[in-house]
């Protein structure tokens, strides 16, 4: 007996979850925090963006098993759900990963508002920075009035355009290279710069997940998932190694650290002059553009999916107010909230902390499903030794350099888990059972 999924439920491709995955990795990082990275690796800034494409890919195999067999919205608290059965460890962690989401989004509105208004001669101001945030997160939210087909095919469009700029950079900056600036050095200081830039640009990666969070959307989501997590982790390190070569190997380390969030802007200049610096400004507003997009879309069907699945208030299950979702209206409120009101290197390193939570407890589930969703036992039990050493190092490094960082990583732990306690002694709610291949509507051949 064979099942195949419902046509009325098909909406985004292949391509266009690929696009969202992309637009989100691509749009996290190169241009937010590229001068970060590169202080910290230095000339070795390209295998740092190797090495942790590693750690995603070490991720990236559970997600692969388990979304073949899981099809839901909720992505990874799914997957955790079915490990480990209806706990208060659940709920705090669904939680924790939709106020990531929340996060992501008032860093995305953050840093386009930061090359904007350079970019057009405005003052950097905290109320020009704050319109133009507001403007962004609700220029998004309105595009997600029209349903995920919308959302998918923006994001390809957006992507394509992105790629091309980044293309262009990539293809005219490599012959520019001075290979001097880029010779790799494996000295104990060198080597200890680079493991600590690959733990901070593993949150470069991590928008693959996003294509689980949508997974319910998708043309047949059980071989389309794996596919387009694969591929787009794929796509996004040869970018970002191309990148960063390009950059490091045009321009002085000096330079690319101060220059800090429009590094790539002032790396395109030796090689294409003002017309790069011009070119590199619009593609990161895209760049921007295509996450904020892609992470509000992914965000607000994980805030509806919870609710289905009996994890947020009933409040959250009346599936229209004024024309929408309300999971989408309040995870774009809250999300411009968290824009006007936080720093945004804090909590890039606060979410990148929560992700890395999210990752470990995804692969212990699969470990516990194993048999039930396929894959290799040893591979499983290497990858999580992996991430956990990274979350470990993560918390290690936050000590060191940002310590109230690492206290607001705890507190933010510690909160979700006394909301989810609370929450059930006062509302007594489970979660639905999960089922295998039941997350969808299906219907049997």
């Amino acid at each position: 007996m064979t099942t195949k999924i419902s046509k009325k439920k098909k909406n985004i491709s292949l391509i266009e979850a690929i696009s969202i995955a992309v637009g989100t990795m691509i749009g996290a990082s190169i241009f937010s925090i590229f001068g970060v990275g590169a202080e910290i690796a230095k000339q070795d800034l390209p295998e740092t963006f190797l090495l942790s494409a590693f750690f995603a890919f070490a991720v990236a195999y559970s997600y692969t098993k388990l979304g073949k067999k899981i099809v839901s919205n909720a992505g990874p608290i799914a997957y955790i759900l079915k490990g480990f059965g209806d706990t208060v460890v659940t709920g705090s962690l669904s939680v924790l990963m939709w106020l990531s989401y929340v996060v992501s989004i008032s860093l995305f509105a953050k840093g386009f508002s930061g090359y904007f208004l350079p970019l057009f001669g405005f003052s950097t101001t905290a109320l020009s920075l704050g319109i133009t945030e507001t403007v962004v997160i609700a220029f998004f939210t309105a595009l997600n009035f029209f349903g995920s087909k919308a959302v998918g095919k923006a994001e390809f469009y957006i992507v394509l355009i992105k790629l091309s700029i980044l293309g262009l950079f990539i293809v005219v900056g490599l012959f520019a290279i001075k290979p001097d600036l880029i010779a790799p050095s494996f000295n104990a200081s060198h080597i200890n710069g680079l493991i600590h830039a690959s733990v901070i640009f593993f949150l470069s990666y991590m928008g693959f997940g996003l294509v689980t969070n949508i997974s319910e959307n998708m043309d047949n989501p059980e071989k389309n998932v794996p596919k387009a997590i694969i591929i787009s982790i794929i796509i996004v390190s040869v970018i970002y190694v191309s990148v960063a070569l390009v950059a490091v190997g045009n321009l002085p380390l000096k330079l690319l650290i101060a220059s800090q969030d429009n590094a790539l802007a002032v790396a395109a200049k030796p090689f294409l002059g003002k017309f790069g610096f011009l070119l590199i400004s619009i593609g990161a507003l895209f760049s921007i553009s295509s996450a904020l997009n892609a992470t509000l879309y992914g965000g607000a069907n994980t805030a509806y999916s919870f609710a289905k699945e009996g994890e947020l208030p009933e409040f959250f299950e009346r599936k229209e107010w004024f024309g929408t979702n309300e999971g989408l209206y309040i995870t774009a409120g809250l999300g411009l909230l968290f824009a006007l009101l936080f720093n945004i290197g804090g909590i890039a390193a606060i979410t990148s902390s929560v992700f890395t939570v999210i990752y470990i407890f995804v692969l212990v589930s699969h470990l516990k499903i194993i048999k039930d969703v396929g894959g290799n036992k040893g591979l499983v039990i290497i990858n999580l030794t992996i991430i956990s050493i990274v979350f470990l190092l993560l918390l290690y490094y936050q000590w060191l350099d940002q310590r109230s960082v690492f206290y607001g990583t705890i507190i933010t732990f510690a909160a979700s888990f006394a909301v989810e306690y609370l929450y059930r002694k006062i509302k007594a709610r489970e979660f639905k059972k999960i089922e295998f291949h039941k997350h969808r509507l299906m219907k049997e051949d």
